[in-house]
């Protein structure tokens, strides 16, 4: 790794923690930890129960649901929100489409996170309507 605040230049570049000042970002990183992945690595599989969330610093990852590819996602994207909000399993499969690297934040942390800064709990709250939006097109929104 490199030098001391390596993590912190690695929060700045994450959408979901513009915004915050680096003393915020400094909190952030005690709750995050980092993880690089191989290409095939799955991280969700989808039926299971969830107890992380996957913000994406570098790399790509595959969102598959039966079977079928239903998104990509690229630095700044996010996965695992939905299982760790409502407690279900996992509505989807993630896979490293690419070598990749990660920010883990775990289920406590993560509420965590949600609970001290509302933007950001807005922000993932708004991904999760546009990702239920674009997976259920019909019916009344």
């Amino acid at each position: 790794m490199a030098g001391k605040d390596y993590k912190l230049d690695l929060l700045r570049k994450v959408p979901l923690f513009q915004g915050l000042s680096k003393r915020d970002l400094e909190l952030v990183e005690r709750l995050t930890d980092e993880i690089d992945v191989p290409e095939g690595k799955v991280l969700i599989k989808q039926g299971t129960s969830g107890h992380e969330f996957f913000i994406v610093v570098e790399g790509t990852l595959r969102v598959e649901r039966d079977g079928q590819v239903i998104r990509k996602l690229g630095p700044g994207d996010f996965a695992g929100e939905i299982a760790l909000i409502d407690g279900g399993q996992r509505t989807a499969t993630v896979i490293a489409d690419t070598p990749a690297r990660l920010l883990v934040v775990g289920h406590r942390e993560f509420f965590s996170l949600l609970g001290q800064y509302p933007d950001i709990q807005i922000q993932v709250l708004q991904a999760l309507a546009r990702r239920v939006r674009v997976s259920e097109p019909t019916g009344l929104h």
